[in-house]
């Protein structure tokens, strides 16, 4: 895009927005880069990243980037053979272990199953180093600080310095303390040239020995060293020599370390500072409420409720704005300070902003095309310089957009022909509109000249449109009409404001016909504009309330089709258990029949009388009858407190004894007591009485053999899962009140499966994370 559209729509305002969200310095230089693109895959894949930002800030809060610095300079230092210092390495420290957390925030995100267009494969770019990231953690802080865990020898020598500091001082508060007090300006221990010191009157410079480092600037103290600590401080001096020789080698040899892997580091910086910059536009994106845009199939724009991002959203007007459906010019018209050209740069910005992968201020499903070039003339822009009149500057401009556009350019210009003579200036600016429309490009231009809404009027692919203002209140409302030209309301504003009728009349009289028939006809389409939108308000009104009955007719419908589908289901499965009974009482007659005859037995006449009326009574053609012993079933099967069922899930036979509210029923099955359905439970009957036993203590205690703590480090997550289910059983029965589940951190998908499964279980009290100590969140305590 060409810097003056960028200048004159503020583009750039827009980036010192989104600037504010900004954390990493390369993020900053990207920020800078941002441009509109032309393309439409580009601006796609932009627009994408952007919609995965948005939603991973509406899941997940935010993109976890930090503070990062730019390592061009490193980068360069380490190919030329030169090493690095702590702060430094530390800044390279903090990309790689930026690049571990994102890998994992996105291996979380798609163990959640949350769907991203671009991101996992920018995540992708990404190249993790887990072991240069645990040396540089292990050696360095934050700021560069080089930590005793660098080293062993460093750790050792920093105990010895430790050591020798607490001697120096506990020597040094002697002459602090009790009656050396007196030959002190003050009983302090202080440092000059990095050795211990006291301040010593100066008439008693001798009085400790040792040697005199400073004095005050009024000469009256010496920064003595006492002969008592200069062996001390001279092995201090040469521990502290120690320690920077040792920290100058884990430095240099840390810098060897990153030196082969600073290219890929570097990559891991540019990808971290686009999440950055995603996150900043996604975070911009939330403040303004701005949605998705949508690149049209036809090239077409279709805002709704388009808003100006950078007034203020108390104030800012909305309007729908829609171009290349049917007309590609678009002629404003209206009084001044109407928000003709607000309505210009509102198009120009939204369109730049879309093509540089942003949100834009606009309702959901709001369409905007891709454009090769924004053109603008707006604003006066008098060039000095060229000794150019503002109407000559305004035509150079002109001269210039003529030039380059094309069929996918969008051109805005701002009061078209205005600077000279109305006429002319007309006639110019019909002419320049001629011209541009042969390159079929997209033009939005604002007027006050009442030859160019005939001319739009006219014109093919031409539409006129005005700012529409209220004449009861003398103030426009900012609403851009699309299809009416507007009048300049002079005539009613000056006479609203006071101005002698006369006056009025006179001025009236004095414009032409053809200009009053056009006032009239600007007129008259005002008064049918505001009389089809009430009639369309009525009928949006009717609309919804016919919305309303066929939505309530269609859910009745729903429910009754619903209840037909449930009765079927239900007499099918009813059918089925009376062929199911009648063939069993069939299989049990036959049986019998066979037996008799292999035992030999003579079957006399009644006997086979019996078994064929018994095989006559299992056919029920009479539906009544049917229906009768579906009944009498269904009554045989109603559950009730007392009665003995078998579960069908356990094979176990136990005694109902409670229903609760739910329709659950409480049954016990040996020393348990659970709850079942009515269809998970059979009733049986003549059950057995258990022969009397002489009375057993149970007494729950908690088993020996059974461990508080499970692991599932290595595990796969079916044999994970199943060993989890099984343990919390065991724990339960062996009286278990707490118990310590450890799944690690890895992928994170043993910990999401065992949370879920905790979460599910009912025997589970409450469940949380391990305090630090104890494992952090790589284990879960659980409360049964």
């Amino acid at each position: 895009m060409n810097n003056k559209a960028l200048k004159v729509l503020e583009f750039d305002k827009i980036k010192a927005e989104i600037a504010k969200y900004l954390i990493t310095t390369r993020g900053k230089t990207l920020l800078k880069k941002l441009m509109p693109m032309s393309v439409e895959s580009i601006v796609q894949r932009l627009i994408d990243q952007t919609k995965d930002g948005a939603d991973i800030i509406r899941i997940k809060g935010e993109i976890p980037v930090r503070k990062l610095a730019d390592l061009h300079d490193e980068a360069n230092r380490l190919k030329k053979d030169g090493n690095l210092n702590g702060t430094e390495l530390a800044a390279i420290g903090q990309v790689l272990k930026n690049t571990s957390e994102l890998k994992e925030f996105f291996e979380d995100l798609k163990d959640d199953q949350v769907d991203l267009r671009q991101l996992y494969h920018l995540n992708d770019d990404l190249i993790d180093n887990p072991k240069l990231t645990k040396l540089l953690a292990r050696s360095l802080d934050e700021t560069g600080r080089v930590l005793d865990t660098a080293s062993e020898d460093l750790k050792y020598i920093r105990n010895h310095i430790g050591k020798l500091n607490d001697q120096i001082r506990q020597t040094m508060n002697q002459f602090t303390r009790g009656k050396n007090t007196k030959y002190l300006t003050e009983p302090i221990v202080t440092l000059r040239d990095d050795r211990f010191v006291i301040p010593v009157k100066t008439e008693y410079k001798t009085r400790f020995g040792g040697v005199v480092h400073d004095q005050s600037a009024s000469g009256q103290t010496l920064y003595v060293e006492p002969q008592a600590v200069v062996g001390l401080n001279n092995q201090l001096h040469e521990a502290q020599v120690s320690e920077r020789s040792e920290e100058n080698r884990i430095l240099n040899n840390l810098s060897n370390l990153v030196r082969p892997e600073i290219n890929e580091i570097v990559k891991n910086n540019e990808v971290l500072a686009q999440f950055d910059l995603i996150n900043a536009k996604a975070k911009y994106a939330k403040e303004i409420k701005a949605t998705e845009p949508i690149i049209s199939d036809d090239h077409t724009v279709d805002l709704y409720n388009a808003k100006h991002p950078l007034i203020d959203p108390d104030k800012v007007v909305a309007n729908d704005i829609k171009m290349g459906n049917g007309y590609k010019t678009m002629l404003i018209t209206g009084p001044n300070t109407g928000g003709k050209t607000i309505t210009m740069k509102t198009l120009g910005l939204i369109q730049l902003m879309a093509q540089a992968g942003l949100f834009i201020p606009a309702r959901e499903e709001s369409e905007v095309a891709v454009f090769d070039e924004v053109f603008v003339d707006i604003g006066d822009e008098q060039s000095i310089e060229q000794n150019l009149s503002t109407f000559s500057s305004h035509m150079d401009n002109i001269i210039n957009i003529i030039h380059k556009v094309s069929e996918h350019s969008l051109v805005l210009i701002d009061e078209l022909g205005a600077g000279t003579d109305p006429q002319e200036g007309a006639a110019i600016a019909i002419a320049i509109l001629e011209k541009l429309s042969v390159s079929k490009c997209y033009i939005m231009a604002t007027t006050h000249y009442p030859e160019l809404k005939i001319y739009a009027y006219n014109a093919p692919d031409t539409i006129n449109a005005s700012m529409e203002f209220d004449d009861e209140s003398l103030k426009p409302t900012y609403r851009l009409l699309i299809g009416i030209p507007g009048a300049s309301n002079a005539f009613n504003i000056v006479a609203r404001l006071g101005m002698d009728r006369s006056v009025v009349d006179r001025g009236q009289a004095l414009m032409d016909g053809e200009s009053q028939d056009l006032n009239n006809m600007i007129a008259d389409l005002e008064d049918r504009r505001k009389e089809f939108e009430q009639k369309n308000d009525q009928l949006k009104i009717q609309l919804d309330k016919n919305k309303g009955v066929q939505k309530e007719y269609e859910k009745k419908r729903d429910d009754l089709d619903k209840s037909k589908n449930s009765e079927i289901q239900a007499s099918k499965v009813r059918a089925n258990q009376i062929v199911a009974k009648a063939k069993k009482e069939s299989d049990k007659i036959i049986d019998q029949l066979h037996k008799m005859q292999r035992d030999g037995v003579a079957v006399k006449e009644d006997q086979i009388i019996a078994a064929k009326t018994g095989l006559k009574n299992l056919h029920q053609d009479d539906s009544v009858k049917k229906n009768r012993v579906l009944r009498r079933n269904k009554r045989r099967q109603q559950l009730k407190v007392g009665d003995h069922v078998k579960s069908l899930q356990y094979d176990q036979i136990g005694t109902i004894v409670r229903k609760d509210k739910n329709d659950q029923f409480e049954v016990q099955l040996g020393i348990l007591k659970m709850k079942f359905a009515a269809d998970e439970l059979e009733k049986v009957k003549n059950v057995e009485p258990e022969p009397e036993k002489k009375p057993t203590m149970v007494k729950r205690t908690k088993s020996s053999g059974l461990s508080s703590k499970l692991d599932l480090r290595g595990k796969r997550y079916e044999e994970a899962m199943s060993e989890l289910d099984s343990y919390i059983d065991s724990a339960l029965l062996a009286g278990y009140n707490q118990v310590t589940i450890v799944h690690g951190f890895g992928t994170g998908v043993i910990r999401k499966g065992v949370t879920n499964y905790l979460r599910r279980n009912p025997r589970v009290k409450s469940f949380g994370y391990a305090p630090a100590s104890s494992g952090g969140s790589g284990a879960t305590i659980v409360d049964l």
